[in-house]
């Protein structure tokens, strides 16, 4: 599995409803789209730390598959 699909299934796994798209931008680095109803009535800080909450692992040490994400956008349908 790619880095962008497992990025994708670790958001899915921890976001109830998640619809996710994941675009790579150069080596280590990601664009992340989000939708969730989860979002609603959340703040955008507490919406990102969801989401990077579920991708923390993959962004764990020095040799982590993602070294950044560049942007990151999250919305309620």
């Amino acid at each position: 599995m790619d880095i962008s699909s497992q990025i994708k299934a670790a958001i899915e796994n921890e976001i109830a409803d998640a619809v996710v798209v994941v675009k790579p931008a150069s080596h280590g680095h990601f664009e992340i789209d989000v939708t969730s109803q989860e979002f609603a009535g959340k703040s955008m800080v507490k919406q990102q730390q969801l989401v990077y909450g579920a991708i923390k692992d993959l962004m764990a040490g020095d040799s982590a598959p993602v070294h950044a994400v560049d942007r990151l956008r999250t919305k309620t349908p």
